[in-house]
């Protein structure tokens, strides 16, 4: 320590002048590098908003695929309610459309002349009931 106090006394004294250029030249390399860190830290900053923009990005094309499978679902179960529903009022009306269907002819139907054909009286009456339930239901 005493060596250091008596090389500074054999030191030049600096000027003012010299002692602030001094100090400028020690701010402006201060503020070189506080401004290439404050560079640096922008830089880091875009790539994080870039790859969160993906993120999101990816999570919304993920939501909106979810909520189109969703969506999809949704529409599968509705064709089912509606299905249920339409076979509860055949039910209700007394339409059984598979006894009728495996009652139904099979294979071709050999053409008839209609002149030869007598229709059957029980025939005609049913039928007379279905056009009666047909009409009832178009009034509903």
């Amino acid at each position: 320590m005493a060596q250091k106090t008596i090389l500074n006394i054999f030191k030049k004294k600096t000027s003012p002048k010299e002692a602030l250029r001094s100090s400028k030249r020690e701010m402006s390399v201060a503020t070189r590098g506080i401004e290439r860190e404050i560079a640096s830290l922008q830089l880091e900053e875009k790539k994080l908003v870039a790859e969160i923009k993906k993120t999101a990005k990816t999570g919304n094309e993920i939501e909106m695929l979810s909520e189109s499978i969703d969506e999809t679902l949704d529409k599968d179960e509705a064709e089912e309610e509606t299905e249920e529903l339409t076979n509860q009022v055949l039910d209700e009306i007394g339409v059984d459309i598979a006894s009728q269907l495996s009652s139904a002819p099979k294979g071709r139907i050999s053409s008839k002349k209609v002149e030869n054909v007598v229709p059957a009286r029980s025939g005609s009456t049913d039928v007379e009931d279905l056009e009666k339930r047909l009409a009832s239901l178009r009034r509903i």
